[in-house]
């Protein structure tokens, strides 16, 4: 195993951690936006962690581009859909979390 394969097996691991603590956030946290908080930045890094580590292992540039334009889009569509959601939930006077 070269130390690009052992790079993309920490990164791959990494992102499942991130995605695997969004996950715990979903479904710990106690209001809808504490939830959509960590969802979306827990899932965009782990995203990107696991982006990274298929690019280490790209044969080509087209395929570098097409990993970073799907991870481009992802962002803007988690963005814009916590955006949505937290806009509802303040609509239907959902108040945040008080201790």
């Amino acid at each position: 195993m070269n130390p690009a394969d052992s790079l993309t097996i920490l990164l791959l691991m990494a992102g499942a951690f991130f995605f695997l603590a969004g996950t715990v956030g979903l479904l710990r946290f106690p209001d809808i936006f504490t939830r959509l908080h960590a969802l979306t930045k827990a899932d965009n890094l782990g995203l990107g962690l696991i982006i990274a580590g298929l690019v280490i292992q790209a044969d080509n540039w087209a395929i570098v581009g097409k990993l970073l334009m799907i991870w481009l889009l992802v962002l803007l569509a988690s963005a814009a859909a916590c955006h949505l959601i937290a806009r509802t939930a303040r609509r239907k006077r959902i108040l945040p979390w008080k201790r």
